[in-house]
């Protein structure tokens, strides 16, 4: 009974094992299958831009006057009055401080009442000189004397005249950096003055040395000034520093800004869009064609001439715009990137094109 029972399992027992063994092998094969690429993966293309460009430079700063000036005393003293206080304007000419001037009219005083002494002197030895009684040499020493003494008044009366601050232009004190009662030394700013006749606003920033090369003076300039949302104001490069700042490796740039007859004022934040004149022979892609990105290096897919197949090939970034990508090396002879489903492909990767009219 039981070898009879064994005896007839043996056959569908052997069945179920076969089918077991292909269906294995079946697996296997369509995971290696979908391991190799060899099913078709979806793409499309789009045509790529050859042409000479120029990358948009983004910056920041602050509006700045060249009207700006540190307004100081040309000699040392006690400041004895100060007539105006931060935020007020002034007129040409006007006074703004004055020193103590009791020790600079002494010494005008002094220089004065030596230039008499000189020329006293310088008459009695010429009337000795006439009578053959002082020399030549004296006579001489006279007149040198009296040279001296005039020019000691002269330097006393200058530092006297500039012995009180003027305002130079019209304009606005901006900010005030000494009290009455305060001990001036010479050349020590008092005032931070603006002058506002000119309207000559500029904006200051550094740039990096890879933008420096590619700008110029007269490269064009858009400003977008925080305090007038949705306004822009034309400027253009106007200075260029030939070294870089020690301090932070920057390159300085003044962009000289138009107003349009609106009110600016020293501090205002602002955004600045540089356009370069100078171009160089670029690709240009859609950004999605993008498929790794380290700096200035990428890689994109392309179709082989099979158009079955494809080609992972790296390019060298020149600059990203918006949803462009501009492309200095790297696509030779190429005319079209893959942009969707770029995201599934390997270097071994079958693919179908989209809407791909061309016969195969």
């Amino acid at each position: 009974m039981n070898r009879t029972f064994l005896r007839s399992l043996r056959f569908p027992l052997a069945a179920i094992l076969a089918f077991a063994l292909v269906k294995c092998g079946d697996n296997k094969a369509a995971t290696a299958s979908q391991r190799t690429g060899e099913d078709p993966i979806l793409v499309k293309q789009q045509p790529i831009t050859v042409g000479n460009y120029s990358r948009t430079l983004q910056y920041s700063g602050l509006i700045a006057s060249n009207a700006e000036a540190r307004l100081s005393f040309k000699i040392g003293g006690i400041v004895s009055r100060i007539y105006v206080k931060e935020g007020d304007h002034v007129a040409r000419g006007q006074l703004l401080a004055t020193l103590d001037l009791t020790e600079i009219d002494a010494q005008v005083q002094q220089a004065s009442q030596n230039l008499e002494k000189s020329k006293r002197d310088e008459g009695r030895i010429n009337n000795l000189y006439r009578d053959t009684v002082a020399s030549l040499e004296q006579l001489q020493n006279t007149h040198t004397q009296v040279g001296v003494a005039t020019e000691a008044l002269r330097i006393a009366r200058f530092n006297q005249q500039y012995a009180q601050i003027h305002a130079p232009s019209a304009g606005a004190i901006l900010q005030k950096f000494m009290n009455e009662g305060e001990l001036a030394t010479a050349g020590n700013a008092v005032f931070l003055f603006n002058g506002t006749t000119a309207a000559d606003w500029v904006v200051r920033f550094g740039v990096s040395d890879r933008d420096w090369v590619v700008l110029k003076k007269g490269d064009k300039a858009t400003v977008y000034i925080e305090a007038y949302p949705g306004v822009s104001f034309t400027g253009a490069i106007t200075k260029m520093a030939e070294g870089a700042d020690p301090t932070n490796g920057t390159y300085p740039i003044e962009v000289t800004v138009s107003a349009g007859g609106h009110k600016l004022a020293p501090g205002l934040f602002c955004n600045l869009t540089l356009q370069p004149s100078s171009r160089q022979p670029l690709t240009i892609i859609p950004i999605e064609a993008l498929v790794e990105g380290d700096g200035k290096t990428g890689f994109v897919y392309t179709l082989n001439t099979d158009r079955r197949t494809v080609r992972k090939r790296p390019i060298r970034i020149a600059f990203l715009s918006k949803d462009k990508v501009a492309v200095s090396e790297g696509l030779d002879s190429v005319d079209r990137v893959i942009t969707e489903g770029v995201s599934y492909l390997t270097a071994a990767a079958v693919v179908k094109v989209a809407n791909d009219t061309i016969s195969k």
